[in-house]
């Protein structure tokens, strides 16, 4: 036990060995961020992760006293404490956790002074506004807005907020009443320890089909520059020596080697080369 947490209250004390033993027992210890989760939501995800991660909420400075006293590259994991973090635990690789904690999150409409995770777009077209207040509220947040048959229309596509830009009020508010929810709630992954490594989310987010696609050209490379090189495999054997009988073939045509293996087709380019020469003979 180390000094500076030796004289822990002892409900302090139990948490601490508490976070501690859990993450001993798992393969897989997480920081995640709570930040704007409603209660509602985060009851669903605990029920969606159960049996799959365990989630530990509690202080940030015992999370800080835990993975210190531990140590080692839990101690490391302990400077990714920010906000509102909470403890995940799992045997899963922390692919597997990102990608089960990205299926958790939820579109919720934007509060003010919240950040857009990407552009904000309002597509032009009909809605189901009738004329009223509602044409000004459009208007004054940017967005174009006329009344047509009776109803509120978008005039044109606009890109209200670019991704990073903060979503003023009025925004807020307009984009509620249209039904445009562009935030992501959930569980925010922001580092995980696995054996012995820590990793940011930053690398955890691949797309998997665009990865699939890369290995996929890679091997086709790799194969097609192994049979041009003649670099013999158990997989570019037979596709070599194909080519090889194939270009063997060619040349001895070519060359009018009478072999039995190419005398017809010898005979065959020689017919037709006299019904060439006889065409343009006639012709004449």
């Amino acid at each position: 036990m180390s000094l500076y947490t030796h004289h822990l209250p002892a409900w302090k004390r139990k948490e601490v060995e508490e976070i501690k033993a859990d993450a001993a027992k798992y393969s897989l210890i997480g920081l995640v961020d709570m930040y704007g989760i409603p209660a509602s939501q985060l009851q669903q995800i605990r029920r969606n992760l159960r049996g799959s991660a365990k989630i530990r909420m509690t202080r940030n400075t015992l999370i800080e006293h835990a993975f210190k006293e531990a140590g080692g590259p839990l101690a490391t994991l302990a400077e990714h404490l920010s906000g509102h973090s909470a403890l995940i635990f799992t045997n899963d690789n922390p692919f597997k956790l990102f990608k089960m904690l990205e299926k958790t999150k939820t579109k919720m409409a934007a509060k003010p002074g919240e950040t857009a995770p990407e552009d904000i777009v309002v597509e032009k077209g009909p809605t189901s506004f009738k004329p009223g207040p509602i044409v000004g509220e459009l208007q004054q947040a940017g967005i174009p807005a006329a009344i047509e048959a009776g109803k509120v229309k978008i005039r044109e596509t606009r890109t209200v907020v670019k991704k990073g830009a903060v979503v003023n009020a009025k925004l807020a508010d307009v984009l509620a009443k249209l039904n445009i929810k562009p935030m992501d709630v959930g569980l925010k992954l922001q580092a995980a320890l696995f054996e012995g490594d820590v990793y940011e989310s930053s690398v955890l987010a691949i797309d998997e089909t665009v990865i699939l696609n890369q290995l996929t050209l890679a091997a086709t490379q790799a194969f097609n520059l192994s049979v041009n090189a003649v670099i013999l495999t158990g997989e570019t054997a037979m596709p070599i020596l194909t080519k090889a009988v194939r270009e063997a073939r060619g040349l001895a045509i070519e060359a009018d080697v009478y072999e039995k293996d190419v005398i017809d087709a010898i005979i065959g380019k020689a017919y037709r080369q006299s019904t060439a020469l006889r065409s343009m003979v006639e012709g004449k």
